[in-house]
């Protein structure tokens, strides 16, 4: 009984936390010169950071490889990176194929992560999509956060996930560090990046709405 109370009340606090905490903002910073154009990006429950493809400071594509998709388009502009749990982008197509073995391990912190990288053209803004223009500086220290989550072999080189569980066919799947968890979750990756960068976030979430409630 008592090990039943301990649960309901943990799951009651950390529900509580989820829907208040996040609305302590951080504030952007000051600054001139935002000439580089970032997105962040929704599907309704994970948010995506979204980069230019090429830049005078970093090509992504030397790294995330044309190679590594199923259709490649070398005419593509920008490329979104997400971060999560490895089970959850390998192994669950939709909700509805989720399993429980995937999502405690996902939870508890027992399952590896992946950086999901996906190749667009163009984006419209919307609810669902949001612009933000950052400087040099700022996008220096993005990039370095994006950089500082994939994980390299031996050789310095990022090491793409073989797989057939590809969302579309201009995406690919990368070995990254940490382990997804219930308090460090895919939108805490996502928030954690605009905070890298100097843009508005939450002070912690592990949602995606309240990112986009700031923008």
């Amino acid at each position: 009984m008592y090990t039943v109370l301990s649960l309901i009340g943990f799951v009651a606090v950390y529900l509580i936390a989820a829907f208040t905490i996040p609305a302590i903002s951080v504030p952007a910073e000051a600054g001139s010169n935002k000439n580089i154009t970032i997105y962040i990006l929704t599907n309704g429950v994970h948010t995506d950071i979204v980069v230019p493809l090429k830049s005078a400071d970093k090509d992504w594509s030397r790294e995330i490889s044309f190679n590594n998709v199923i259709r490649p388009d070398t005419n593509a502009k920008l490329v979104a990176f997400g971060w999560g749990d490895k089970g959850f982008y390998l192994n669950t197509p939709t909700w509805a194929q989720l399993k429980f073995s995937v999502a405690f391990k996902a939870a508890f912190g027992l399952s590896t992560s992946a950086i999901h990288a996906t190749f667009h053209n163009r984006l419209r803004e919307g609810s669902s999509c949001k612009k933000i223009d950052i400087s040099r500086e700022q996008y220096l220290r993005l990039i370095g956060y994006i950089e500082s989550s994939l994980q390299t072999n031996a050789n310095g080189n990022v090491i793409n996930i073989k797989t057939t569980a590809n969302y579309d066919d201009h995406d690919a799947f990368y070995e990254a560090k940490r382990r997804y968890n219930l308090f460090y979750t895919c939108n805490t990756w996502a928030n954690n990046a605009l905070k890298a960068c100097g843009q508005k976030a939450c002070i912690w979430t592990p949602r995606d709405k309240p990112i986009f409630d700031k923008y």
